[in-house]
């Protein structure tokens, strides 16, 4: 059976089984999916703002299972635990097809630049399952002729052929999660891993798919500035097209928060880090366009480039958020976050959990929050467009930034300074709304 033969068969897949294993809740979801698209009047009633176009939209799909929760991760996974039974792939896909065809009406007539598939682990599901839920997706929104279609993959499920097949069913880019190349790391760090397995990984990424992304972390238990910069050199040897290079931090609610690992790096040596890595990757020719990221040219990540220049995404899967655009507001979604009940929900056209209109006075905030992590700052321009509200609307933050020497502007650009890049949270400080704290 030829390629384009196998993706034609495998686009009916998890409609199939949403549609033959359930009538019932295919009947209630396209029930919900009427619902959806009859309550569309209310996002594009008039508002008080004006955006002139939307921006660009990407999507972003949650698979929320690992093999083992790492103890400084805070994101939405959960452990398979269930050694007896594989994880529930084609319901899950089913669900996320589901999910995203109630959405539709949302985002009718819009083309994706991007998809990511994100975790939890991806590379937990089998290429059969990526196939499936690719061929989904194109089914029901057009994808534009060049987009990027990234899957993050943990090296603890690396197996040459499955990153072969990724690659067939349509991924073009994977971000390998490495985070250290030391074996006594990775166990302090909770990975399933080891040095020989990442490296196997980043070789076979590089050898079949168009561009790749290294993770790797620093500030570890115990890490000197010379053992942080030997990491670094293991990631260069590969000569990455894109490195995203972390600061462990400890956030709460997680294994870290409840018990910090000894030996963590003070803040002063952390710093002292960030800068000689920054300059180490910058001499191997990547460059640093966004706090953590660096890449080659042509190789920026588009998915998250797009987070950054505050343009839309979708997003579905447990837990996933969503940020949409239309005429007069800005719309936030989040879906609900524990996977069967999301499975379950999906079902039924009902995969979203809160939905909330951004606050006309929170749009300043949120699109710094993004804008300013790039390197090269934003055009005012491009603040007008994506929130609706006159570069004006940002002036008594701006002086005071500029006056601190955080911010340099002129008409066609803001961006931090080196010391407010490096102070990023105190130059957002000067952009709360006055309710949260900031500049009345």
């Amino acid at each position: 059976m030829s390629a384009g033969d196998r993706r034609t068969t495998s686009e009916t897949v998890a409609w199939r089984q949403g549609r033959e294993q359930a009538p019932a809740q295919a009947q209630a979801h396209d029930q919900a999916l009427q619902r959806a698209a009859a309550e569309m009047p209310r996002h594009v009633r008039p508002g008080t703002l004006q955006l002139r176009a939307l921006p660009p939209l990407a999507l972003y799909v949650h698979l929320p299972w690992c093999l083992r929760k790492c103890p400084y991760c805070d994101f939405n996974s959960h452990a398979w635990r269930d050694g007896r039974a594989d994880i529930p792939e084609a319901r899950y896909v089913a669900a996320l097809l589901q999910d995203l065809e109630a959405s539709l009406p949302l985002v009718w007539g819009r083309s994706l630049r991007s998809v990511f598939l994100g975790g939890g682990t991806p590379s937990l599901f089998s290429p059969r399952a990526i196939d499936d839920l690719l061929a989904g997706i194109r089914a029901r929104l057009r994808l534009a002729a060049d987009a990027e279609i990234t899957l993050e993959a943990n090296p603890g499920t690396f197996e040459r052929q499955r990153f072969a097949d990724y690659a067939q069913a349509g991924v073009n880019r994977l971000s390998i999660g490495v985070q250290s190349f030391d074996d006594h790391m990775l166990q302090r760090l909770g990975r399933v891993h080891d040095s020989a397995q990442a490296c196997a990984a980043i070789e076979e990424a590089a050898r079949v798919v168009p561009s790749f992304n290294i993770d790797l972390m620093f500030a570890l238990p115990g890490q000197s500035l010379r053992q942080a910069q030997q990491e670094l050199e293991r990631a260069l040897a590969f000569d990455p097209p894109h490195l995203s290079l972390y600061q462990l931090s400890i956030e709460p609610q997680t294994a870290f928060a409840r018990r910090p690992p000894p030996g963590l790096p003070q803040a002063d040596l952390a710093a002292d880090m960030q800068q000689a890595l920054a300059l180490q990757a910058e001499a191997a020719g990547l460059q640093r366009y966004e706090v953590s990221a660096y890449c080659r040219p042509a190789h920026a990540s588009r998915h998250n480039t797009n987070y950054w220049e505050f343009g839309d995404y979708l997003g579905i899967g447990a837990g996933a958020h969503s940020k949409l655009s239309f005429a007069h507001r800005v719309l936030r979604q989040t879906r609900h976050a524990q996977p069967a009940r999301y499975m379950e929900l999906a079902a039924l056209g009902q995969a979203v959990d809160v939905e909330h209109e951004v606050a006309r006075s929170e749009l300043p905030f949120e699109f710094l929050l993004n804008a300013l992590r790039l390197r090269r700052g934003f055009d005012p321009r491009s603040y007008a467009e994506r929130t609706g509200l006159a570069p004006s609307s940002l002036q008594p933050g701006l002086d005071k930034a500029v006056e601190l020497g955080l911010l340099e502007s002129t008409p066609t650009c803001i961006r931090a300074t080196e010391r407010g890049w490096d102070m990023l949270n105190d130059v957002l400080q000067l952009f709360l709304p006055p309710a949260a704290g900031g500049l009345e």
